[in-house]
C-alpha cells in the first residue's frame, strides 16, 4: 500500500524520510547515484528504473511511496508515465517530474506531477524539501553537513553509454536523446565544453560529431577505471 503520510514513531530528525520507498526513473547512472546517496542520507530506500519499460515492470510489482520521473528517457517522454500514475487508483503519495530543462516543468505538472525537480539537484536539502513538501506530517528537512558526492565510476558508465551511441552513428531521434543526456551530465559536472557540444549535437556535421566523440573519450580518460 502507498505511504499513509504519517511518520514512524521515533523517527530520527536527522532521517526525515525514514521508512519511505522511492523509485527514480532516470537513465543516467551518475544522476541516479546522486539520488541513491541522498535517499540513503535521508533514511529512505531507493530503486532505479532506467527506462519507461523498466519502470512499468517495477510498478507492476510494488507501489513506492515516492516516484521521481525523468521527462526525457531512452524509450520516450516521462509525461505518459506521470499521467498514468496520477490517474491510477494506486498513485504514489509523491509524484515528481525531473529534468535538466526548466521548460519541462509545465509539461510534468500538466501530466499530473505534484512537483518538479530541476537537474542537477542542488544538494541534499533541496532533495529533501522537494519530497517532504508533499508530506506535511513529516519532519521538516534537517540537512546538515556536506552533500554526498556521487561515485565517479557511475559518471564513467554514463560517458561510455554516450560513446557507444556515437560510435554507431546516431540517427535524428538518437541525437536528440543523446543531446539531452549529455547536457544533463554537463550540468552535473559543470562542464561547459561538453554542454556546448551537446547543444550542437542535433544539427552537428561530421566534424562536430568527431569533436564530440573525442571530447567524450577525453572525459572518460579522466575518470577512474574500476579495479585499476
Amino acid at each position: 500500500m502507498p505511504y499513509s503520510d504519517s511518520r514512524p514513531k521515533g523517527c530520527d530528525p536527522a532521517l526525515p524520510m525514514q521508512g519511505l520507498t522511492i523509485l527514480v526513473v532516470e537513465d543516467s547512472r551518475y544522476a541516479s547515484e546522486a539520488f541513491r546517496l541522498m535517499a540513503q542520507r535521508s533514511g529512505a530506500r531507493l530503486r532505479r528504473a532506467e527506462t519507461l519499460a523498466d519502470a512499468r515492470r517495477h510498478l507492476a510489482i510494488y507501489v513506492p511511496d515516492v516516484v521521481i520521473v525523468d521527462m526525457g528517457l531512452p524509450d520516450g517522454s516521462g509525461a505518459g508515465l506521470v499521467r498514468d500514475l496520477a490517474q491510477s487508483g494506486t498513485a504514489p503519495s509523491v509524484l515528481l517530474g525531473l529534468s535538466g530543462d526548466p521548460a519541462q516543468r509545465g509539461i510534468a505538472l500538466a501530466a499530473g506531477a505534484a512537483g518538479f525537480m530541476e537537474k542537477p539537484v542542488a544538494g541534499l536539502a533541496e532533495f529533501q524539501s522537494a519530497v517532504l513538501a508533499h508530506l506535511p506530517s513529516r519532519l521538516a528537512a534537517s540537512h546538515s553537513g556536506d552533500d554526498p558526492e556521487p561515485d565517479r565510476f557511475a559518471l564513467r558508465e554514463d560517458l561510455a553509454h554516450a560513446a557507444g551511441i556515437l560510435a554507431e552513428g546516431p540517427d535524428a531521434a538518437q541525437r536528440a536523446y543523446l543531446a539531452r543526456f549529455l547536457a544533463g551530465i554537463a550540468r552535473s559536472t559543470r562542464d561547459t565544453a561538453l554542454a556546448r557540444a551537446a547543444e550542437d549535437l542535433p544539427y552537428a556535421d561530421s566534424a562536430r560529431l568527431t569533436y564530440l566523440t573525442g571530447l567524450v573519450a577525453l572525459r572518460m580518460g579522466e575518470m577512474p577505471r574500476p579495479f585499476a
